[in-house]
């Protein structure tokens, strides 16, 4: 393997390292302040919040071109893959519908991706304004 390689796995591995770091403190505070542990509000404060800043940080670097490939690797493969939790969210709602929770189930997937569309579109949108 040669450095280049080598330095880019460094880069996704550390900035995963953080994302995970920011997604168990924010997804923490957020549940413990919806006092709610039948919902996972944490998971989901988490996917629509790396949602909306993908959205903001890819619209940057398509409109300006200011990630250079290590910047990218490290902010969205390694920081931001890291933070998000789609696979927690499948997780909490294959749990949801094994406890019976149709409803909630269904509120939970449909509210994560909706609002999570919408977030990436927002967060483009703003970053369009800004970086104009």
């Amino acid at each position: 393997m040669d450095n280049t390689a080598l330095n880019r796995m460094l880069l996704v591995g550390f900035g995963g390292c953080i994302g995970a770091i920011l997604r168990y403190l924010f997804s923490g505070y957020v549940q413990s302040a919806m006092q709610n542990v039948q919902f996972p509000y944490g998971t989901m404060a988490v996917n629509l919040t790396g949602c909306f800043v993908i959205g903001l940080l890819s619209q940057l670097a398509d409109a300006r071109g200011v990630f250079t490939t290590e910047s990218r690797l490290f902010v969205f493969t390694g920081m931001l893959g890291g933070y998000t939790t789609f696979s927690t969210f499948a997780n909490e709602s294959i749990n949801l519908l094994r406890d019976g929770q149709a409803l909630s189930t269904f509120v939970n997937v449909s509210a994560q991706v909706a609002f999570g569309l919408l977030a990436v579109w927002l967060g483009r949108i703003v970053a369009a304004l800004i970086w104009r």
